[in-house]
């Protein structure tokens, strides 16, 4: 179990400047002492997870908050390029995106995703769904560290 006095990093990858906000505040009203960090699109999250350009110091996140629909790079390219990388594959992926449609759910999870939440449109719900993440993924799971690669 991750002691949860041990902040850890996550990639929130999100277009939508007002959902961006809200994943903030979930993280700040929950008391989520992790390090929220943002990519405003597909090609950003890459740059990221790849350390290119800008993001060449940050740390490997420990969990991705991943919607779907991003310019440039859709999110199914993005996790499709995450679970193919084997320096990447064992970050944990959530999609968290708007759609329900049953079609974008078995795609992400046959791309491995490893969970799929439809974001709430009520504020409420949203920051409990942030919590519920959070304390699964962080708290309740055992993951490998960060930049451990799945395959030798």
């Amino acid at each position: 179990m991750t002691d949860p006095a041990i902040a850890i990093t996550v990639l929130l990858v999100e277009d939508d400047p007002a959902d961006v906000l809200i994943t903030r505040e979930a993280f700040e009203d929950n008391k989520i002492q992790n390090r929220l960090y943002v990519a405003r699109d597909g090609a950003e999250a890459l740059d990221f997870l790849y350390r290119r350009g800008d993001h060449a110091t940050v740390p490997v996140p420990d969990l991705i908050l991943l919607d779907l629909n991003l310019p440039k790079y859709d999110g199914r390219e993005v996790l499709q390029r995450i679970k193919s990388d084997p320096e990447l594959a064992n970050i944990p992926v959530v999609v968290l995106t708007t759609s329900a449609l049953e079609e974008d759910i078995l795609r992400s999870y046959r791309l491995r995703a490893n969970a799929y939440v439809t974001k709430p449109v009520d504020l409420t719900q949203f920051l409990a769904a942030v919590r519920q993440i959070d304390n699964f993924f962080l708290r309740i799971v055992r993951l490998p560290a960060a930049g451990t690669p799945l395959h030798t």
